[in-house]
């Protein structure tokens, strides 16, 4: 029996269970009403089995306290959320660790485990439109997730603490939750750990204290933007930390860098170059989306990749050059405040971060973007599929959606003009700003902004399965 065969049988034997004890529900809210479990997976094309249905999050409250020396993670998620249907039970996504109970408003709820599936069944069904919240104990080693393509992710254990990384599954080794990007939601993150490392999150620093007896240090993350979870980040360790501001326009961003002290003095030039590089984004993509900025900077080794996660993005040190932190930082715009609504629209993230990495290089170091264009362009890997049609998740990180998804906005400027090109570039996560976004949805405000229908280049270059003669 497969997978998803085990965490459908095991939602169906719930039910019956429920129906045996007489637990036909009478709805929380008195209307009498006699709900149904929510949906234990949102048939992402990519990952069916990943989200949940039945509600909506607003807002996770995570506590956690973390033992470097044993690995154990501590944890409390709070999970507030609105019920969307009638709802006599509801899943959340968890891979590994140890549940320890779990209530609803406050009410001892059932609590079920089959593979990365913990199906919470309240006390009284929860009426469609009415707010709750879930509150999960759990305990244990978290894991690290390899990835089809070879990647790790979720918790990754470091000489001195931790990095938790999770796109696009791996949040879910750290806590509970509704892990597609599709349902976004506002954070609170309190961390602690021993006395004498740091505890780094996404967000405003909101406080930082130690226990009574100096053993332990204790700090809160705020971050008040909605955020999908596959951006939260945590890193666990020792750090040099540096303070700024970046003038944005109107806006004054806080700007907080850590890095590890064996990487902090080769980085300490490019970590204060961030508000400069990020008002050269606001002034083409459009106003900072959030209430903070900044970046983590961790040994080779602790991570194998950067990553854009939400207002604070993280690299190894061998990744943080100019070219990826730009990269990154243009996520932040495209992908963390305008996110995809199935992990097939990906290219929304990358093709217009490695757009911006092209658009930097031709305002700062004389290479035009149709320089980078012919390149990506000579690039087989980059026809394999179409930047639209990834067909597994294997592709999710490749050529096509990199370097193809560059070209779909290429042709779109060389097409339509600079003026309107920007327009498109600056309003598309305005328009979007702090929801998720489809492919469909992308094809139809850059025609609406042009004036004129684009189907030639959705045809060729963002659906097309032949390469052309030439660019």
């Amino acid at each position: 029996m497969n997978t998803r065969s085990r965490v459908r049988a095991g939602a169906v034997a719930v039910v019956f269970a429920l129906l045996a004890a007489g637990c036909t529900g009478g709805g929380a809210g008195g209307g009498g009403v006699q709900g149904t479990p929510g949906a234990a997976g949102l048939r992402d094309p990519m990952f069916p089995k990943l989200g949940n249905g039945g509600y909506d999050v607003s807002h996770y409250a995570l506590t956690l306290s973390y033992d470097p020396a044993s690995g154990r993670l501590d944890g409390r998620a709070e999970i507030t959320a609105r019920a969307t249907q009638d709802l006599s039970a509801f899943n959340l996504d968890l891979d590994g660790l140890t549940v320890r109970g779990a209530t609803v408003d406050g009410a001892p709820a059932a609590v079920n485990r089959a593979g990365n599936e913990l199906t919470l069944r309240p006390r009284d069904d929860i009426d469609a439109g009415k707010r709750f919240v879930a509150t999960v104990t759990y305990t244990g080693v978290p894991k690290t997730i390899t990835d089809s393509d070879g990647s790790e992710e979720g918790w990754l254990k470091t000489a001195d603490g931790a990095v938790a990384v999770g796109e696009p599954t791996g949040s879910m080794a750290w806590f509970p939750g509704n892990h597609h990007p599709s349902d976004k939601a506002s954070y609170d993150i309190t961390v602690t750990v021993p006395a004498g490392l740091q505890a780094v999150s996404n967000g405003v620093l909101s406080s930082e204290r130690k226990s009574a007896d100096g053993r332990t240090t204790t700090s809160v993350w705020h971050a008040a933007e909605p955020m999908a979870s596959y951006l939260a980040t945590l890193a666990i360790g020792h750090f040099d930390t540096s303070t700024t501001t970046a003038t944005l326009g109107r806006a004054k961003v806080p700007v907080l860098t850590a890095a590890d002290p064996s990487v902090a003095a080769k980085s300490a030039a490019l970590r204060a170059k961030i508000p400069e590089i990020l008002d050269w984004e606001q002034q083409n993509f459009g106003p900072y989306p959030f209430a903070a900025a900044g970046a983590i900077v961790e040994r080779d080794g602790d991570l194998g990749y950067a990553l854009e996660t939400q207002g604070r993005p993280i690299f190894p040190a061998s990744s943080f050059e100019e070219g990826t932190l730009v990269h990154e930082l243009a996520h932040q715009w495209y992908g963390d405040s305008v996110t995809p609504a199935s992990w097939k629209d990906i290219w929304l993230n990358e093709g217009f971060a490695t757009y911006g990495e092209w658009l930097y290089e031709e305002d700062f170091q004389h290479t035009p973007a149709q320089k980078n264009f012919e390149k990506a362009f000579a690039n087989d890997d980059a026809w394999a599929f179409p930047p639209a049609a990834p067909t597994s998740s294997e592709d999710l990180f490749s050529a096509p959606v990199y370097q193809r998804g560059a070209m779909v906005l290429h042709k779109i400027r060389q097409k339509v003009g600079d003026d309107v090109f920007y327009e498109i570039l600056s309003g598309w996560p305005a328009k979007h700003r702090y929801g998720t976004a489809t492919t469909e949805d992308f094809t139809k405000y850059a025609e609406s902004v042009a004036g004129e229908d684009l189907s030639d280049v959705w045809k060729v270059w963002l659906y097309g399965d032949e390469k052309p003669d030439k660019p």
